[in-house]
């Protein structure tokens, strides 16, 4: 009897299991921020962790993406209270520079638009950084989102709405540090398929 009864339990379970395929997580929600640090001590557990906190997010842990914003992205301010350690996925500039020498990071971003439908199809985002000027790294954001623009996406799409944020300064201490980043809060979970076993 109470083999039967076992037999009966996995029957049950593999009725009522359910599966669900999903595909790949898109981003949704971003907010921009951007930090310098300084220390006479590092650069990694130093001058980067201070910009970090000066950005606001040195609590996380820094995941970085390629260049490319879905169609679905939307900017927001940034929230309060991120959970000590949890991971923040970003697209992000960094620079690295010691003292006396300047540090600048840039991210320039602008959107795709179907020619034809005026559909915003996604965005496309360049990072630069370096010892530059503002209005040298500015030039060469402007270079680098041109390129990837017209290597794949001008026949089909006009891209509009560009926008670029900096970072610069000279470090005074020994190692210096500057960001800027999008920084993702939430993702869409796209279901390829949702099947109950038999």
């Amino acid at each position: 009897m109470l083999k039967n009864l076992k037999k009966s339990i996995v029957k049950t379970q593999l009725v009522t299991r359910r599966e669900i395929t999903i595909g790949n997580r898109i981003p949704k929600d971003y907010f921009i921020t951007k930090g310098v640090g300084e220390s006479e001590v590092t650069i990694h557990a130093g001058s980067y962790h201070l910009a970090l906190k000066n950005a606001g997010i040195e609590m996380c842990n820094i995941m970085t993406y390629s260049s490319i914003m879905p169609k679905i992205a939307r900017e927001i301010k940034k929230p309060e209270g991120f959970i000590h350690g949890e991971v923040m996925e970003s697209i992000m500039a960094v620079a690295h520079s010691k003292k006396g020498k300047r540090a600048s990071a840039g991210i320039i971003f602008g959107w795709l638009y179907d020619k034809q439908t005026r559909e915003k199809y996604g965005g496309l985002v360049c990072e630069h950084n370096g010892e530059y000027s503002v209005k040298e790294i500015k030039r060469l954001l402007k270079l680098s989102i041109a390129e990837l623009y017209y290597n794949g996406f001008s026949e089909k799409y006009e891209l509009k709405k560009i926008r670029i944020i900096t970072e610069s300064f000279v470090p005074q201490k020994r190692f210096g540090t500057v960001l800027v980043g999008i920084c993702f809060t939430d993702y869409i979970y796209p279901v390829i398929s949702n099947s109950k076993d038999k």
